[in-house]
């Protein structure tokens, strides 16, 4: 049986969860992701993280702790979530060449009618990047399903200069501050891993 419950259905935020060795069962929720008018990007991601987590509790009780996690990424005044196609997503990635975002990660851990939610926010730098490595990297599918167009972990670290942050925030889910919430509700991570 399942120790704890990942309320999402991205492939990274399991291999995270498989990292640590957890045991634990996806329960995709199904929630309305888009923003509010007036919303901050960090506003939105702390919203669509505890929306996800109140879905997941009531698809499967409250008698699991549940992590569900949302990342967008703001360049200036703009929110870039995942692209609707390839060429939306050559654009992001041209607005990105040789500049500052922040990625904000909302992170919601609930258990036992309990509910903590945060946002975690970094700051990453990309070197400037030529319209073939833009274009290779499209073709390539990966930025299809990200918000921003990158995965930072795979393909596109290579146009990372450097990041002021957390890493597995920009990722999509910050690790160290889920141990510390999960902390707080008296669960220790080690008791979550598989036996």
């Amino acid at each position: 049986m399942a120790k704890i419950i990942l309320a999402s259905g991205s492939p990274r935020r399991k291999e995270i969860f498989d990292s640590l060795g957890f045991d634990y069962k996806v329960v995709v929720p199904s929630i309305d992701e888009s923003s509010v008018q007036g919303e901050t990007p960090s506003e939105l991601v702390a919203r669509l993280s505890a929306e996800k987590a109140a879905d997941a509790v009531a698809k499967i009780g409250g008698k699991l702790p549940v992590v569900a996690s949302d990342t967008v990424v703001q360049y200036g005044d703009r929110i870039l979530g995942k692209p609707k196609n390839p060429k939306e997503a050559f654009d992001m990635l041209r607005l990105l060449s040789g500049c500052g975002h922040t990625v904000h990660t909302g992170l919601t851990v609930a258990f036992a009618g309990d509910v903590l939610t945060e946002t975690v926010s970094t700051h990453v730098y990309f070197r400037e990047l030529s319209d073939r490595e833009i274009l290779f990297y499209v073709e390539s599918g990966e930025p299809m399903d990200k918000a921003g167009s990158y995965g930072i972990q795979s393909l596109a670290s290579v146009f990372v200069k450097r990041i002021d942050g957390d890493y597995f925030a920009v990722v999509g889910l910050p690790v160290c501050r889920m141990t510390e919430m999960l902390s707080s509700f008296g669960i220790n991570t080690e008791d979550l891993r598989r036996d």
